[in-house]
């Protein structure tokens, strides 16, 4: 069965760059989704659909998106795409939201596989200084939700270290994820 696979973190654990890595060389099966977000699409970061507040919200009441939520003044969502391409037998990879996991039980249920992308503190505090988007009260803020805990069940790969060791872990937590 395919599995939508929602891979959270903290802001600068890496998600964008190891879901980058995944579009460049996924293996067979796995597609990477993209967002709808209501940021510019020169905004930096990662790869998503810009859209204006009121194309978000006339998709959304056409029931275009299968989850939709609101972050940081942004509106986030995914396409109903994702799940045709569910049905059709692919696993599915998408940037998620920890606060906003317990909504996808319900339509995914036995299908949904969270993966936690860590990373130790000052490593993160480093990566969020190196953007330079924030300043350090910013920054600061960002942390301490960074200490945030992690979701029940969520398998767990450390982004401390070289992206390939990285990629290396998020590839053992598909096949481990499979055998269980």
């Amino acid at each position: 069965m395919a599995r939508l696979i929602w891979l959270m973190g903290a802001s600068g654990a890496g998600k964008d760059t190891l879901l980058h890595m995944l579009r460049a060389s996924a293996p067979p099966g796995l597609l990477v989704a993209h967002r709808y977000i209501t940021r510019a699409a020169d905004a930096g970061g990662e790869n998503h659909i810009a859209l204006s507040e009121a194309e978000f919200h006339r998709r959304q009441k056409a029931g275009l998106f299968a989850i939709h939520w609101q972050a940081h003044r942004q509106h986030y969502a995914l396409g109903i795409e994702i799940d045709l391409w569910l049905d059709r037998g692919q696993d599915v990879v998408v940037n998620g939201s920890r606060l906003h996991l317990p909504a996808l039980t319900p339509r995914y249920a036995g299908r949904l596989l969270p993966v936690c992308l860590t990373v130790s503190r000052p490593v993160l505090a480093q990566r969020l200084r190196q953007r330079g988007r924030e300043d350090e009260t910013a920054i600061n803020a960002r942390l301490t939700r960074a200490d945030t805990s992690i979701p029940p069940g969520c398998y767990q790969i450390n982004n401390d270290g070289p992206l390939d060791d990285t990629l290396t872990a998020f590839h053992y937590v598909l096949e481990q994820s499979r055998c269980n």
